[in-house]
């Protein structure tokens, strides 16, 4: 599908890669990573074809369609959530548009003999054909499909994107992706901002997506869950091999310690070879023999080992000063948005020290309470922040509020006081900022790069309790392990938004999962909260399939025998369903694609259109039953 040869990519005389090579096929589902500013996104703009090359080549096979996810979505104020769906069939809104022209001049025209006329009805004809080929009947319910899929409502259908929060947003472009029928996918951060329900839905979708997939993700379960072969960037150079990433970082350490190995050994052969050049060189009759030698060893291919980045952050927070016992107490607070009641009747006690982890999907409030907390919002009830509380607030989208116009440095010196501006450099170079790197703009800087000058300048504040709202965003796996240290060494008092399972677990000593306006508290941490909950893992939690608490009196054995009986046989009929669906979506396809090559001997087939609209019609109906199936099944679950 996509070579790519020698390819090299400078900014600022230094080579981010240099002449890499790789092939991407059908099937592919690589896990590009590496460190913040090693050129992943880099990466994806090149095979995307939306950054110009220094050097090399990418050559791709004829006609291949290329979807791009980007970490930041721009959709144009004023559309639905539908007609921002249908952005993904342009042609066939192009048609529509066309289909409308035609028509309004046939009604408003009387010559009907005249070759204007005339014309205008072959056209009519020639674009009706293009549309029905390209699915113009039928791409409305295939988008309601995949909306439906992925979580929204019939209801969000015709409201505005703009009112939606950026992990909803992100649902819209990836339905998008889907519908254009891409054959490559590159996907940059694609579950960042998404809750776990999103994230399983995508996984899904991607582990049976026949085509190829490159994504840039520091979630490492998604990683693993989705990837087949992982390239890591490092140092200018890449890694290439066949497996997810966990077992890369295995087969990478084994790689290693073998190249360190031969290495050491080939160190030994080489002293022992100088030893017998100096040895020989001495005497006139082994000269010869020496010479031989050099000879040997000037052609003697030196082992390397693989060159890793080990450099990593150095991150602590201090607490300012020691406040009251109680760091805020909430009583009956409660928040709208027009007319949506996110949070209702909210009581919660924060005490000093504590650890606490907001949980829940999106859209149910965490977000809104804790900018509440640190006075972002308005809100109904009472707050009351306790005695010498100095708050940190570390806001999901931190990075879009630094100014891309200013360097790091003088971001950090502009935020700096005069106790702390001499430190300036000292605290930058602890978050990898060092030497000319001080002079980048911050527009230039990747999203990890800007998370964690976000991070450096909030240090130049002083805080005894800290609010982050899903604040390992962009950071690469090794920079997210610093920063959970970090904040596990912290002595004051932490609340934490996150659905990183494996960065929440040891890290808080309390829960709180928000559903339907309120809150439930678990004393334990994230693994407790799941036991609690009787889940397997934090992904079943999040997607809303909690087990029902087990009632005081057992169903009798024959209602249990029934019910099993009843869903056995719904699906049964649904697996049915689907497979006739799957039949006839194939064979419909395959009709579009006849049609496309040869159009007229196509439609000399005997009864052609009435098979084709016959087999439309009986794909309509089997949608209709799925629906009414999948209504049933899930009542009775």
């Amino acid at each position: 599908m996509l070579n790519i040869h020698n390819l090299s990519v400078a900014f600022g005389g230094e080579y981010l890669f240099e002449e890499i090579s790789f092939r991407l096929n059908g099937g592919d589902r690589v896990g590009l990573i590496g460190k913040n500013g090693a050129g992943k996104s880099t990466m994806l703009k090149i095979l995307a074809k939306e950054m110009p090359l220094d050097e090399g080549a990418i050559a791709t096979e004829k006609n291949i369609k290329i979807g791009f996810l980007k970490q930041d979505i721009d959709f144009e104020e004023g559309r639905t959530v539908l007609e921002e769906s249908y952005q993904a069939f342009s042609e066939i809104k192009d048609l529509e548009e066309q289909l409308d022209r035609i028509n309004t001049a046939l009604a408003e025209r009387t010559d009907y003999e005249s070759d204007g006329y005339h014309q205008l009805m072959v056209d009519l004809n020639d674009v009706t054909h293009r549309y029905e080929i390209l699915g113009g009947y039928n791409y409305q319910g295939d988008t309601e499909k995949v909306l439906l899929g992925l979580g929204f409502k019939r209801e969000d259908f015709n409201k505005l994107t703009d009112t939606f929060s950026g992990g909803w947003r992100m649902r819209i472009e990836l339905a998008k992706l889907l519908l254009q029928s891409n054959d490559v996918l590159l996907l940059d951060e694609p579950t960042n901002h998404l809750d776990i329900e999103s994230i399983i839905w995508l996984e899904q979708f991607l582990r049976n997506f026949t085509g190829a997939v490159v994504i840039v993700s520091h979630d490492k379960m998604f990683l693993d869950n989705v990837t087949n072969r992982t390239i890591e960037i490092s140092l200018g150079r890449i890694y290439d091999y066949s497996k997810p990433y966990s077992e890369f970082l295995v087969h990478r350490k084994e790689i290693k310690e073998q190249q360190l190995s031969a290495q050491k050994n080939q160190e030994k052969q080489i002293q022992q070879t100088e030893r017998l050049i100096e040895k020989f060189r001495a005497k006139s009759s082994k000269a010869s023999m020496a010479q031989s030698l050099i000879k040997k060893l000037d052609k003697m291919e030196r082992i390397e080992v693989d060159e890793e980045d080990n450099s990593v952050m150095n991150l602590r927070f201090p607490v300012s000063v020691n406040p009251g016992k109680v760091v805020a107490e909430l009583q009956e607070v409660s928040k709208s948005y027009g007319p949506k009641k996110v949070l209702e009747s909210i009581d919660l006690m924060v005490e000093r020290g504590s650890k606490t982890a907001f949980v829940g999907q999106n859209g149910q409030g965490k977000t809104t309470l804790a900018k509440i907390m640190v006075g972002e919002l308005d809100y109904k009830g009472h707050l009351k922040i306790g005695h010498n509380v100095q708050l940190g607030y570390f806001a999901q989208n931190q990075a879009e509020y630094l100014d891309g116009n200013k360097t790091i440095l003088d971001t950090m010196i502009d935020a700096a006081n005069e106790s702390n501006r001499s430190k300036v450099r000292d605290i930058l170079g602890s978050f990898l900022f060092r030497g000319d790197d001080v002079d980048k703009y911050v527009k230039v800087l990747s999203g990890g790069e800007r998370n964690r000058l976000a991070l450096a300048k909030m240090l130049l504040q002083p805080f005894n309790v800290l609010v982050m709202d899903e604040p390992t965003n962009h950071l690469d796996i090794k920079s997210k392990n610093v920063l959970k240290q970090a904040l596990q060494n912290f002595e004051g008092t932490l609340i934490l938004v996150s659905h990183d399972r494996d960065f929440l677990q040891g890290l808080t000593d309390r829960v709180y999962e928000f559903k339907d306006g309120g809150i439930k508290e678990y004393l334990g941490d994230i693994d407790f909260y799941l036991e609690q909950r009787k889940m397997d893992d934090f992904r079943s939690v999040e997607k809303g399939d909690q087990k029902k608490e087990e009632k005081p009196q057992e169903k009798s054995k024959e209602s249990d025998y029934h019910t099993q009986k009843k869903q056995k046989s719904l699906k049964n009929k649904l697996s049915g369903v689907e497979k006739r669906i799957s039949q006839l979506e194939k064979e419909i396809a395959d009709i579009d694609h006849d049609l496309l090559m040869d159009y007229d001997a196509t439609i000399a087939k005997p009864d052609f259109f009435d098979k084709y609209e016959g087999k439309k019609k009986d794909l309509e109906s089997l949608m209709e039953d799925w629906e009414s199936l999948s209504h049933d099944l899930e009542a009775l679950d």
